[in-house]
């Protein structure tokens, strides 16, 4: 059973694909907490924007930074903002690293799209 994601103040589907949609059991060091993470989108429904942040923050219990990188994700059509892109998605190659160590953040990763569920609306195609 598919289901149709669309945003929740305009209505407009966002062509979102649940066969490109991770496990909500799957780990991610950027959290996944009230958000659904994709693989994959049609980047013609969204805006993307560069945000870049100088503050304190906190990834993980033992993990913290001064500078926040990311991009948000944007309905085209009304320009609210509905998740995140993260660059912790799936190894894009079979690599064991740079020192052949294990994997590491040296080995290029695809993109993951975090959606906020309070941002969509979801409904089951019959």
């Amino acid at each position: 059973m598919a289901s149709i994601y669309t945003c929740t103040e305009c209505g407009t589907n966002l062509n979102l694909n649940t066969s490109h949609l991770y496990p909500p059991d799957f780990y991610f060091e950027a959290g996944n907490k009230g958000t659904l993470s994709f693989s994959f989108i049609d980047t013609t429904k969204f805006r993307f924007e560069k945000e870049d942040k100088i503050i304190p923050f906190f990834e993980t219990v033992n993990y913290w930074g001064i500078q926040r990188k990311r991009t948000k994700i944007k309905c085209n059509s009304c320009g609210r903002l509905l998740g995140y892109v993260y660059d912790d998605g799936s190894p894009l190659t079979d690599s064991a690293g740079q020192f052949h160590f294990g994997p590491s953040q040296v080995i290029p990763r695809a993109p993951r799209y975090r959606f906020k569920i309070k941002a969509l609306r979801i409904t089951s195609e019959t």
